[in-house]
């Protein structure tokens, strides 16, 4: 079994983000692996050591960033390692990255994509959706667990809006999962070590036998007008003392100025 795993390089949120006339102030930020990728990326790792499937992960973008979370994936134990690096895909919607995206998977004949159901920055949650219809292969979202039935077949489970689904799909599909289907392992110093020394094949739109206009670069289906601050909550209040005083000073908030009583 052949597994593809899309990952994403993202902004730090752990990091105060500044916005000034509606853009990202990009002096200081610093780029990690998207959290529901570094699932998918376990998911995969696990596959390869219970079921001895071969991993590939691939990354859209250039630079060190990009760099060094595939290097991250290596260094967790998958195989082969791809990065689309085109400058022309800087501002790459989801429908443009999973037309990207679609070219890797026909390139390489995989059994299985795997992807984060979101990415931290955007949180739109559409590309693998999109990549699988683009394919056309069935797809199931949202997943917590992913069990082999054999060769041409899995299950998945799957949280719906009613509870936990399960599901059975004929490979070749797509899934994109749940932070819930696993615990991300740290990658250990030897595989850190290992991990700088593999290649990565890197190669942009031509090498990959298509071009800008071809992936749909030049009509892209949505973009991101602004970014704007989030509101910030007033400060609470404390109250200390007695509590018949406490009770009667929050009673008379709540129906004079709130006004929910």
């Amino acid at each position: 079994m052949k597994i593809l795993t899309t990952i994403k390089k993202v902004v730090d949120v752990e990091l105060n983000i500044h916005v000034e006339n509606g853009a990202i102030v990009e002096e200081g930020l610093q780029y990690v692996l998207n959290a529901w990728d570094e699932n998918a990326v376990e998911a995969s790792v696990q596959f390869k050591e219970n079921n001895n499937a071969e991993t590939t992960l691939v990354s859209i973008g250039g630079g060190e960033d990009n760099t060094k979370i595939i290097r991250r994936g290596f260094a967790m134990g998958i195989e082969n390692g791809i990065q689309i690096d085109d400058p022309v895909l800087a501002e790459a919607d989801s429908s443009v990255t999973a037309k990207v995206l679609q070219k890797v998977f026909e390139a390489g004949n995989y059994d299985l994509v795997i992807s984060g159901k979101q990415a931290q920055d955007t949180d739109s949650g559409q590309t693998g959706i999109i990549l699988a219809e683009y394919l056309g292969l069935p797809c199931v979202s949202n997943v917590i667990a992913i069990e082999v039935i054999d060769d041409q077949h899995i299950q998945v489970s799957r949280l719906g809006d009613a509870g936990t689904e399960i599901v059975e799909l004929e490979l070749p599909a797509v899934v994109t999962v749940s932070d819930s289907i696993n615990e991300p392992r740290l990658p250990q110093m030897r595989g850190l070590m290992m991990a700088k020394k593999k290649k990565i094949d890197v190669m942009d739109l031509a090498a990959l036998g298509t071009s800008h206009d071809e992936v749909g670069g030049a009509t892209p289906t949505s973009e991101v007008v602004e970014f704007m601050k989030s509101k910030t909550r007033k400060a609470g209040q404390k109250y200390e003392g007695d509590a018949a005083e406490i009770t009667a000073q929050v009673v008379d908030l709540l129906a004079n100025e709130a006004k929910v009583l």
